[in-house]
């Protein structure tokens, strides 16, 4: 009897979802209106559904001229919410639009879930950003918009896309000064060649082990160059509800995101990884990670190497 019960309750409960989104339909020509492309709808799914090759850049893969069918589609999906529609997708971009196609997804209320790369030797490289969003079709269909018009913009003014990012060559004798940048971080970065880094570990479990800096659940930042010409790169570990923040304060400070990603599995709390890349003056650029620490409230909780 109670088995009985409780196939009822579910199947009204389903039908009651069904019903209010169902009830909540798509104004699908808003969306071709806003974001200038025709899309085509999925019945079964509820889902409309708009899409374009990136066919404005030749793409050679292992040599061979990719056809945008094999995997160039910029893509992104609408379907109907009880609160007005969700948006998926997955954006094709060059090195020199990633930053730039970041920021305005992020200021636009899109959240940013993945960027990596699809293919190996691939001239030039190609990466794919996720992205995500809830709220009424006119936000959501209006941010894509722009995101699509940003990427549309940076090639307007550079047909082909930039091989560098265009900042004056490093050194060739690595020489930061440790002490400032150890009193920007509260701590002692370890030193080796000129370079410096500072890694902050962070408490997990995994499989019902407990992981943390060691076994790689950190975050890390390295300098290199000199104290007026100088590279940070590293890796964020933090929580899916921390991403966007972080991602927002770091592209603020045009800090590249250059990777999202995940390491793990299971792991609890649940993980995401980005890496970045910056150039400027030593002291600038730590103040900017710093900033970023403090965003993910990582010098809370952090267990820094010896």
């Amino acid at each position: 009897m109670q088995t009985m019960k409780t196939f009822l309750i579910t199947g009204l409960a389903s039908v009651a979802v069904a019903c209010a989104l169902a009830a909540n339909t798509l104004d699908q020509a808003k969306i071709d209106q806003l974001t200038g492309l025709k899309g085509k709808f999925n019945e079964k799914e509820a889902v409309y559904k708009i899409t374009f090759p990136r066919n404005d850049v030749k793409v050679l893969v292992d040599g061979w001229t990719m056809p945008p069918f094999m995997g160039l589609g910029t893509w992104a999906a609408f379907t109907p919410t009880k609160e007005g529609a969700m948006v998926m997708g997955d954006t094709v971009l060059f090195e020199d639009e990633v930053s730039a196609a970041m920021s305005v997804a992020l200021d636009n209320g899109l959240n940013v879930t993945a960027l990596h790369n699809h293919f190996f030797f691939d001239d030039p490289k190609v990466y794919f950003m996720h992205i995500e969003g809830e709220g009424t079709v006119d936000k959501l269909a209006g941010a894509v918009k722009k995101l699509y018009d940003k990427i549309k913009e940076i090639r307007a003014t550079n047909a082909q896309p930039k091989d560098s990012f265009g900042a004056k060559p490093l050194p060739a004798k690595n020489s930061i000064t440790a002490g400032p940048l150890n009193e920007i971080f509260g701590m002692q970065g370890e030193s080796k060649d000129g370079m410096l880094k500072f890694t902050i570990g962070r408490p997990a479990t995994m499989h019902g082990m407990k992981i943390d800096n060691q076994m790689g659940v950190n975050t890390w930042a390295a300098f290199a160059g000199s104290d007026d010409n100088a590279i940070v790169d590293g890796d964020f570990a933090v929580t899916e509800d921390e991403l966007q923040a972080v991602l927002k304060e770091l592209l603020k400070e045009k800090i590249n995101i250059v990777a999202i990603h995940q390491h793990m599995t299971h792991e609890q709390p649940r993980m995401m990884f980005f890496h970045y890349w910056g150039r400027g003056q030593a002291k600038d650029l730590a103040q900017s990670i710093k900033g970023a620490f403090l965003v993910a409230g990582l010098q809370e909780i952090s267990s820094p190497l010896p």
